[in-house]
Order: C-alpha cells, then sequence, then structure tokens
C-alpha cells in the first residue's frame, strides 16, 4: 500500500497492495495545486465591533429580535507538496478565522452562505477575467456544528444538557474548489494556505475550532493532483480500478497568498 499511485511508481519493490479498505467513507476528495489558484486584492473590510464585549451586545440584540444566529464558515482545500492546505484569513497578523460569516435573519443558509463567501472573496468588477472568475461556490458536507450556549465567547461542538435556547449555531462547511478560481482578499487581511499538520493539535495558536479541522478531515481520501491534471498522490486504501473522485471544477510553514512563504 502506498499513496503513489501504480502506475507512477519508480521502486523496484512495489509495494504489496491489500484489498480496498474504504467503506463507509464519502467519496474522494480531489485536491489541486495552490498554484492553479489566482489572488487579488479589494478594499479593507474592517471588523463590525471594536471589542468582543460590543460583539457580544450586538449578539445579544440580534438574538432578541430575530431568535438563535446562524453561523457559516467555509473548509477551502488546496494541496501544496502532496500534503492538504486550508485557506485561511487572518487579522491584524494574529486572529485567523475561515471564510464566512453569520446569515441574515431573512436568508436561505446555502444561498445566504454563497453570499457571504463572496462578500469575502469574491473578485469585484472586471478586476479578472476569464476561467475561474466568479465561478459558483460548491457547497459540500456539513463537518461540524459549534453552539453558543450563552452570550459569550465559549462555544462548544455539543449542546450542554441545561441549555434549552442556544443563541448561535455556527456550521463549518467542506467547499469543492474546482480546478481554477480567482479570489480577492480584503486589504486589511491576508489568506494563508495552512498545512494540516499545523493545525493538527495546536489549539493555543488556533483554538479548538480550527486545530479540530484534521479530525474533521479525517474521514475522507484524497487524490492529490499537479498543474497538469495528473493525479500524483493519493490516500492509500482505495480500489484504484473503481476511483470515483469528487471532481470540483513540509516544513512548518504557511503560504501567503502574495506569493512569499512565511515560516512559523
Amino acid at each position: 500500500m502506498s499513496t503513489i499511485p501504480q502506475g507512477s511508481t519508480q521502486s523496484s519493490y512495489p509495494p504489496i497492495i491489500p484489498k480496498p479498505f474504504d467503506a463507509n467513507q464519502p467519496k474522494t476528495i480531489r485536491l489541486y495545486p495552490l498554484s492553479n489558484y489566482t489572488f487579488g486584492t479589494k478594499d479593507a473590510q474592517p471588523e463590525e465591533d471594536p471589542s468582543v464585549s460590543s460583539r457580544l451586545e450586538r449578539l445579544e440584540k440580534h438574538y432578541k429580535e430575530h431568535g438563535m444566529r446562524r453561523t457559516c464558515e467555509g473548509i477551502l482545500l488546496c494541496h501544496e507538496h502532496k500534503t492538504p492546505h486550508i485557506l485561511m484569513l487572518q487579522i491584524a497578523n494574529a486572529f485567523f478565522k475561515l471564510p464566512g460569516d453569520y446569515l441574515l435573519p431573512e436568508d436561505d443558509e446555502i444561498e445566504g452562505f454563497k453570499a457571504r463567501l463572496n462578500e469575502r472573496l469574491a473578485p469585484v468588477g472586471t478586476q479578472f477575467s476569464g476561467e475561474g472568475v466568479n465561478d459558483e461556490w460548491q457547497i459540500g458536507d456539513t463537518l461540524a456544528q459549534w453552539w453558543r450556549p450563552n452570550f459569550e465567547t465559549f462555544m462548544y461542538p455539543y449542546i450542554p444538557p441545561h441549555i434549552t435556547r442556544p443563541k448561535e449555531c455556527k456550521k463549518l462547511y467542506l467547499i469543492h474548489l474546482p480546478r481554477s478560481k480567482v479570489l480577492s482578499v480584503p486589504k486589511n487581511m491576508k489568506l494563508l494556505a495552512v498545512p494540516i499538520f499545523e493545525l493538527f493539535d495546536n489549539t493555543a495558536r488556533y483554538g479548538p475550532q480550527l486545530s479540530s479541522i484534521p479530525h474533521l478531515l479525517s474521514k475522507y481520501r484524497f487524490e492529490y493532483v499537479d498543474e497538469n491534471g495528473k493525479v500524483i498522490a493519493a490516500t492509500p486504501g482505495g480500489d484504484a480500478t473503481n476511483s470515483e473522485p469528487h471532481s470540483s471544477e513540509g516544513d512548518n510553514m504557511q503560504v501567503e497568498m502574495n506569493g512569499n512563504v512565511s515560516g512559523e
């Protein structure tokens, strides 16, 4: 068993291939290289609230008028060096978050989420043209739900038993990126490609929600495709003769979208 496709191995000692070991798993996810994506900038998007306390006050006002707040965030995946990387926003060189935001009270869940993604990452006007510009977002599986039981900063991946009226639910979705796409990042933010091993068990830097992403993704098999569309690696365990991937048309480091690489 190996991550290298059988047709690409150059070893004189090929691995023994056992029977498939992917029963009851979702379809394979195809990941494209970071270099396939084009990144630009757009006007800054300041935070709505100057402090945590004012953000919680706004949440309380929303709850009194509209009930529980619905928040949607996306896990956008690509690969570098045959390793999954998550596209993540960094604010003020310190705070990390996934693309997305809370929904308006009248919003449909999926259409409202697509609108929030467009507000955050879609190019503006005629800044870019060609393939991958303003393509429809492909919203995949719901990977997690985090609950805010009170008007506090703490959120949990479950509803505490004494809570009957949670104040907010945040859902994390898998976003299937196509072969190429154009993304524009607000000038006051950075878009980082964070390797999955950097998030794992790193609550001190990323918090419990982001550091749990490797666990959420572990149920998937991945195919890693190069710039020419060739599969160069894959998660072992699948049947290579009957693969139906979900196709969406390292060192300890983070890759910034301006083309530079910043080490931890």
